[in-house]
């Protein structure tokens, strides 16, 4: 089975502001991760990445904010989407 695209979006929240969300389903698990899905959802302001979550082949479920680099524990895809929006309610 070849990688099938779940969803592609961009929300546009201002002016200079965007949300984008790619997700993938995985024949298998991407080097890093448990759970079959490969995904990037980020936050753009000013037309800097100001928060992105991700799972980078080799390092796992993770998210970015600002310079910094945390882990993030991967549940469910709604889950994931969740967490993203309520991050981006609160910057």
């Amino acid at each position: 089975m070849p990688a099938v695209l779940l969803q592609k979006s961009r929300a546009k929240l201002g002016d200079n502001r965007f949300a984008d969300i790619v997700i993938w389903q995985l024949p298998q698990p991407a080097p890093g991760s448990l759970h079959p899905f490969k995904y990037r959802l980020a936050l753009v302001v000013d037309e800097v990445c100001v928060l992105r979550y991700d799972n980078e082949a080799g390092k796992g479920d993770h998210k970015h904010v600002g310079t910094r680099e945390v882990p993030y524990f991967f549940t469910t895809l709604d889950r994931l989407v969740d967490d993203f929006w309520a991050d981006v309610a609160q910057l």
